[in-house]
């Protein structure tokens, strides 16, 4: 692996041992800045599910203002300590050690705010699918910014729901056996979708 561009172009990066992570490819994650990238400069950004780290990394080379990894497994959270000290990152994350579910709940209880949310559970794993775009669309919809976009990669032959709650898709993509799909609250929908929507 390594980061597509920005400040820390083809820097490579490593992965959890083992086959329990399945790190997104260089080039979906290609694909997924291609889509994000009038947005990223400034942003605030969670990496659900962040395995490696590398697309939270690739967001921060982007020029997102701050990151927020969120990983539960134990030698993951190790990777991503090594890559953030790898390309010394210090400062401009948050790296939160707990399941996707709990974070976000913590979150609202902060009153945070987010523009952009990646989620990437293992593919085979439908029940965190709805749980956390549920959550998203529902208990924790706080944590949304005004114009925030939710993006899930998984597999492409397990289609998401077009409505999670609040949460209403707009656009999928696809790519070998992975798909992107896209996410708005519906704060974010009006009768005209604002400049920086239009993606």
């Amino acid at each position: 692996m390594r980061i597509i561009a920005g400040k820390y172009r083809s820097r490579p990066l490593t992965a959890p041992p083992g086959r329990h992570t399945r790190p997104t490819t260089d080039r979906l994650r290609e694909t997924l800045f291609n889509v994000l990238a009038p947005r990223i400069e400034g942003s605030i950004f969670l990496d659900l599910y962040a395995g490696s780290g590398a697309v939270g990394i690739e967001a921060l080379s982007r020029g997102a203002s701050e990151v927020i990894f969120v990983e539960h497994a134990a030698p993951a959270l190790k990777t991503i300590r090594a890559n953030l000290s790898l390309l010394k990152i210090h400062s401009g994350y948050a790296l939160e050690s707990a399941t996707a579910a709990a974070a976000l709940r913590r979150l609202a209880t902060q009153g945070r705010e987010v523009d952009l949310i990646f989620l990437d559970p293992p593919y085979e794993a439908a029940e965190e699918y709805d749980l956390i775009l549920n959550l998203l669309g529902g208990a924790s919809s706080a944590i949304l910014a005004a114009d925030a976009i939710v993006i899930a990669e998984h597999a492409k032959r397990n289609q998401l729901a077009e409505t999670y709650g609040n949460l209403h898709q707009y656009r999928t993509l696809h790519q070998g056996d992975a798909s992107l799909s896209f996410y708005r609250g519906s704060k974010s929908i009006s009768g005209v979708l604002s400049p920086k929507l239009a993606t």
